[in-house]
């Protein structure tokens, strides 16, 4: 008898749940928090947000209305997104960074910056430092 393999997630459910968390995360809102407004443990929104439960059609809307945001936005960047033929590294470091510690931190302090002169000389100093044109 062969030992069972654990069924991997599908790449669509991991990165709608990595838009969960990110989302989830800018608002500053505890995985709890987002269970109790949807009338699911915390357990369950750890499981969406890690790809291994897929995230039902109404549940997904739920979501999208107590994050504040559309639907579409979970799909946005996803693998097999209208991207060309394929994604290469770089496309893919774009789409996952705001999900990550850095970026969340980077997305916070930016938001809380009211000048646009200020952010806009903050864009063109990361570009600089990026060894952008």
């Amino acid at each position: 008898m062969m030992p069972t393999q654990k069924k991997q997630p599908n790449p669509i459910d991991v990165y709608v749940g990595s838009r969960i968390r990110m989302r989830r995360n800018m608002l500053g809102m505890s995985q709890e928090k987002l269970g109790e407004s949807l009338g699911i443990t915390f357990q369950q929104i750890q499981k969406y947000e890690k790809g291994t439960n897929r995230v039902g059609a109404s549940r997904l809307q739920a979501i999208a209305s107590v994050l504040e945001v559309s639907p579409s936005f979970f799909f946005d960047g996803s693998p097999g997104a209208e991207q060309g033929f394929a994604e290469d590294s770089q496309a893919s470091y774009v789409a996952s960074f705001p999900a990550s510690p850095e970026g969340l931190q980077l997305n916070r302090a930016f938001a809380r910056i009211q000048d646009p002169k200020i952010r806009r000389k903050v864009v063109d100093l990361v570009r600089a430092l990026a060894g952008d044109e």
